[in-house]
């Protein structure tokens, strides 16, 4: 049975009045009976016996009621003690758990993130524990992500400036002519530091919902027929096949264009990124597609490739994340595309659906809202 702090109280507190009120009547039955003995004993005698009924009473009244006002005065003092002593000990019982979690909260203020204070009890109490647990989780995960995420720009920013400081050092150490190549080689660099720097901050901005969007009625259908055929060329160079399918034409959907073309490019990529030679990726668009009780519609990137374990997808849209070995960063890219195309499909009131296994390829499915529920939301 799950009991909250406030009935545990009350039920230890009335526990407390039942023990000391029980042994209270207990002993004042057994003293009255003690004192009766002892009167018998002490005051019971000739002149007693010959006094009228009226005198025996009143010195028997008198005698029992010095008694009792004594024993009365000795008798609250010693059961004050003990319901104090009882209301001592039940608080220390109940605040141990806020005294744990005093303590963790201490410990992570002073920068210690890895506590974890085990949850005792389902009250109130242990919600609270289990709420901070959670916490320090959280915080523990974003330190890890905040290192990782400095340690990636670091790298990423270091093999073309590399590349520039290199090839600048070697032009003024030689005094020689610079050859165009060398400058074609400098400036796709410089475009490859641009590029990168422009997707940090979209994601920086998609991450704190302040991406700003144009959203306007959109063919989406066609969009994607023209996104297709600007990355088919790429596909068929590396022994690719891509088709797109669409049942329905066309499909308009509320969209800022330049967005979600970024979002079907990056998927695009990912795919020819990560498909050997032969395989085949399909773009196939459906409309009025109902989940969740609204209506989308959904656009699946499939593809034949290499595929993702089972482990690693619950990370695939995080920040500089690659899976590893045929997703290092030898054969991968920055690792922000999927994150970007995640956060940018989220910005448009959407979602991501990722199926995979291993060696049998991918689908990467985009549900966005039908032109038709966002129209209704405004009216």
């Amino acid at each position: 049975m799950k009991l909250t702090v406030r009935q545990k109280i009350f039920i230890c507190m009335g526990l407390a009045v039942l023990i000391i009120g029980g042994a209270h009547a207990v002993t004042k039955q057994v003293y009255m009976e003690s004192l009766f003995d002892q009167f018998r004993k002490e005051e019971i005698s000739a002149s007693y016996l010959n006094a009228p009924p009226g005198e025996q009473i009143e010195i028997l009244k008198t005698y029992v009621s010095g008694k009792m006002q004594k024993f009365g005065f000795e008798n609250w003092i010693i059961f004050i003690a003990i319901g104090l002593l009882i209301s001592l000990w039940i608080s220390g019982m109940l605040t141990i758990p806020l005294r744990k979690l005093v303590a963790a909260i201490e410990r992570v203020a002073k920068g210690d993130l890895d506590v974890n204070v085990p949850v005792q009890s389902r009250d109130e109490y242990g919600k609270v524990i289990q709420t901070f647990n959670d916490m320090t989780l959280r915080l523990r995960e974003a330190e890890d992500a905040r290192k990782r995420l400095v340690a990636d720009v670091a790298h990423e920013l270091r093999t073309p400036l590399s590349i520039m400081q290199l090839k600048l050092e070697n032009a003024q150490q030689t005094g020689q002519y610079v050859p165009p190549e060398m400058l074609l080689r400098l400036h796709d660099e410089v475009i490859r530091l641009g590029l990168f720097v422009e997707d940090l901050h979209v994601l920086s901005l998609a991450e704190a919902g302040r991406l700003a969007l144009d959203c306007k009625p959109l063919d989406l259908s066609a969009r994607l027929e023209q996104v297709v055929d600007d990355v088919k060329m790429e596909a068929e160079e590396n022994g690719l096949e891509m088709r797109f399918y669409s049942n329905t034409r066309p499909v308009t959907v509320m969209a800022d264009a330049r967005r979600i073309t970024q979002v079907f490019i990056n998927l695009l990529t990912n795919a020819i990124r990560y498909t050997p030679e032969g395989g085949k990726i399909s773009v196939v668009i459906e409309d009025k597609v109902l989940d969740r009780n609204a209506v989308y519609t959904c656009v699946s990137v499939i593809d034949t490739g290499i595929g993702i374990p089972a482990e690693e997808l619950a990370h695939l849209f995080d920040r500089f994340y690659r899976v590893e070995k045929a997703r290092s960063r030898h054969t991968g890219g920055t690792g922000l595309g999927l994150s970007i195309a995640h956060h940018l499909v989220r910005a448009h009131g959407g979602f991501i659906r990722v199926v995979s296994e291993p060696d049998q390829g991918t689908t990467f499915t985009v549900y966005l809202p039908s032109l038709l529920i966002v129209i209704a939301d405004n009216n």
